[in-house]
């Protein structure tokens, strides 16, 4: 069995089981390696992490994801004691709902 096959079948066990949601279950399918984000960003294919503008919030974690033919930040973003899951378009900066 491939890695990637074992994760897709992991991922597939949390969703029925309800302990992720539709959208990371996505997201980390095709997120990018650390090494594959800084190129990303050096490329100017997204912003640097620290550019996103959270309103307000503290990014907790991060990855840089492909989503359609563009790259998405998927953030957990910790404001007011709660944590928020936030994703951002990675070039423009904007959320993306």
């Amino acid at each position: 069995m491939t890695k990637k096959r074992f994760l897709s079948g992991c991922v597939a066990v949390l969703l029925a089981l309800g302990l992720v949601t539709a959208d990371v279950a996505v997201a980390s399918a095709s997120c990018l390696s650390p090494q594959q984000t800084r190129q990303a960003v050096n490329s100017g294919q997204a912003r640097p992490l620290g550019s996103l503008n959270v309103g307000g919030g503290q990014i907790v974690s991060a990855q840089l994801c492909q989503r359609g033919r563009g790259l998405v930040y998927v953030l957990k973003v910790l404001k007011n004691g709660k944590v928020q899951n936030v994703t951002v378009d990675a070039k423009s900066g904007r959320a993306t709902r």
